[in-house]
């Protein structure tokens, strides 16, 4: 997944606790108390699942298959499936049925949520990361942030809609998949369009893994849904020397070429790229700036980019990803005996794409950056370019009503995923995707793929609650 912003509530970060105004303590927008339970116990069997990439996510979609059946969907309506060569790597569909009447004339909307997580290594944690933990306001484990947190809230919030009776106007999708993280060999959503594209067709996606809502210190500023995001495209740099004895250094060493190459790279800032939903994002979210700040961003926004303005605005490094492509070294290695002078080196490159950027134009910066000719430049695999889904006033209109039913009055911010997520995949199948997720979270903390991954519990359980509200809102005729 990316770092994303998230809707829930108001985190105060040196306790824990939230920001709730009174208003909001009298509203219901937590869910009720059995299900504010069933979602917590949802999600602790989901955390307790390792479903990295070496484990898979068979057994969590054979969890969430069991209690969807329990709660008392069809069993043809549940569908456990993975590629025939990766059974470790299943995905579990659901369909919820509409009226009959309505199903015929209304396309269904589809809802992912990934189920697998990065890789997280106990001696770097205060805990065991796969083991749920609840403490002084805070869950903990690995996947509570991405995205095992959307994961419990969409089955809590399946489960409530089907035990009230609930019938949509148009079939609901709920897609829990594989492999969106770093390693997939058998990503869910690809696997199902390509190969059972029925399963998961629709006219619209809404994705649980980005978007929501931005805090700064505890108070809600506003509320992002994700139009866009960057892909990435990773590169290989590798330098050869004749080697020799430790002893007798001369001017030719692969690892010192590779190495000043990368601190050129270092110094390298792509141009200004801006999009659609970067200028939008700019320009409203100057409110919620210091003045320096905010004029800064409404001169970006404007229709002749002041680039004065966007070179301070990339001094911080949230900004300067929104900004413009972005390249960094990610491993390197080199040598191969202590002794010796190094015959080879190498380093991985990963660029995060602007959309509308393109694989030849960032192979050409890197080689004029890196600039030494007996280096060799690698493109390790192409990109997959995820285009702009542009929102429609009708669709931020639900969403909006949505929001506001519970966070009166914060603004909705389109907004683009630094990150990478399913959405690519949706999106290249020519379907609208939109980034929704519930939760509320810290602007600068990104604890997600790290160590001692969280949520905020308040913010969870009012997740549960929206997420609820989310999926029967864009299940019924608008």
């Amino acid at each position: 997944m990316h770092p994303r912003m998230s809707l829930a509530l108001v985190v105060v970060v040196f306790f824990g606790a939230l920001n709730v105004s009174a208003a909001e303590k009298k509203s219901s927008i937590l869910p009720p108390s059995a299900d504010q339970v069933l979602a917590r116990q949802l999600f602790q069997e989901l955390v307790n699942i390792n479903t990295t990439h070496a484990n898979g996510s068979t057994a969590a979609a054979q969890l969430i298959a069991k209690r969807l059946l329990a709660g008392g969907f069809a069993p043809a309506d549940v569908t456990v499936i993975a590629p025939t060569d990766k059974p470790t790597k299943a995905n579990v569909v659901v369909r919820y049925r509409a009226k009959p009447s309505r199903a015929a004339a209304l396309a269904p909307v589809l809802v992912l949520g990934h189920l697998d997580v990065v890789e997280a290594k106990a001696e770097d944690w205060s805990f065991n990361p796969f083991v749920y933990r609840e403490n002084d306001g805070w869950l903990y484990g690995r996947g509570t942030i991405d995205m095992k947190d959307g994961d419990a809230a969409a089955l809590a919030g399946l489960l409530r809609l089907k035990r009230e009776g609930f019938v949509p106007d148009r079939d609901l999708i709920v897609a829990f998949t594989a492999d969106e993280e770093a390693g997939g060999d058998a990503n869910g959503p690809a696997f199902l369009l390509k190969e059972h594209r029925e399963l998961v067709d629709a006219d619209l996606v809404l994705n649980l893994d980005g978007g929501g809502g931005a805090l700064k210190h505890g108070e809600r500023l506003y509320f992002e849904i994700g139009t866009s995001e960057k892909t990435y495209s990773t590169y290989t740099i590798e330098a050869t020397s004749p080697g020799g004895h430790g002893s007798l250094p001369g001017p030719d060493n692969a690892i010192y070429r590779v190495t000043h190459a990368l601190d050129r790279l270092s110094a390298f800032r792509f141009p200004v790229m801006l999009t659609t939903t970067t200028r939008a994002a700019f320009a409203a979210s100057a409110a919620f700036e210091p003045p320096a700040i905010a004029a800064d961003l409404r001169a970006v926004a404007a229709v002749n980019p002041d680039l004065a303005a966007a070179e301070r605005l990339s001094d911080t490094v949230r900004l300067n990803a929104e900004l413009r492509t972005t390249c960094v070294a990610t491993l390197i290695s080199g040598g191969h005996a202590e002794n010796a002078l190094p015959q080879r080196a190498k380093a991985t490159i990963q660029c995060r794409m602007m959309p509308g950027d393109t694989t030849e134009h960032v192979t050409e910066q890197l080689a004029k950056t890196l600039d030494d000719p007996q280096l060799t430049l690698k493109l390790d695999a192409p990109p997959i370019v995820s285009p702009e889904s542009v929102p429609t006033p009708q669709l931020m209109g639900r969403l909006a009503t949505v929001v506001h039913s519970m966070w009166p009055s914060v603004p909705l911010i389109p907004a683009m995923a630094t990150g990478f997520s399913d959405d690519r995949q949706t999106r290249n199948a020519g379907i609208p995707s939109y980034d929704v997720s519930g939760i509320w979270s810290e602007v600068d903390e990104n604890r997600a793929h790290g160590r001692d991954e969280r949520v905020n519990a308040r913010a969870f359980d009012e997740s549960v609650e929206y997420t609820y509200r989310l999926l029967k809102m864009m299940s019924q005729h608008e």
